[in-house]
């Protein structure tokens, strides 16, 4: 199972509405919870598999401006350890994979009148390995974890994020 639904609303904890915390909190978070009991007891008949669930680096890290979608992160990530403690004896591991600033529409939604371009540049700037990566460097760690080439693998947060994080 791979859970890759996602809302993000721009906006402080004073300045987010009741409507748009419940929105993000709700596909973020509680999406990813329902998904994955449903698919815990087929996986478990099954003798095991993966569940893996899309995180941020600013659930890792924090991110001023984005109070709701931070919280959201941070939960899918806190629940993604707490699912792959208590289903490893199982053979059902959980995993997060983090990505941070990725070429797409999502990189530049909600930003007002902001020059795509503009935005693009000051977040590749931000970014050690100095480049934006696409959806597929996302894919591409999703399917590792996916795959039994990570069977040892369960409750971790893998940040895809060029080095961000590590700063």
């Amino acid at each position: 199972l791979v859970n890759a639904a996602g809302a993000i609303v721009r906006g402080t904890a004073e300045g987010t509405s009741d409507e748009d915390w419940n929105r993000v909190l709700s596909v973020n978070v509680t999406g990813t919870f329902f998904m994955s009991r449903a698919a815990i007891p087929a996986l478990r008949r099954s003798g095991g598999g993966s569940i893996v669930n899309l995180g941020s680096t600013v659930g890792l890290v924090g991110c001023p401006n984005l109070a709701a979608y931070c919280a959201s992160k941070g939960a899918v990530v806190n629940l993604t350890r707490a699912m792959a403690l208590d289903h490893a004896h199982e053979s059902i591991r959980v995993n997060a994979v983090c990505p941070g600033a990725v070429d797409t529409p999502m990189l530049v939604s909600g930003r007002g009148d902001a020059v795509p371009d503009q935005v693009r540049e000051a977040n590749r700037a931000s970014i050690p390995q100095r480049w934006l990566p696409g959806p597929i460097e996302i894919a591409n760690a999703i399917a590792f974890l996916a795959s039994d080439l990570s069977k040892h693998v369960t409750g971790t947060a893998l940040p895809v994020d060029g080095g961000f994080t590590a700063k």
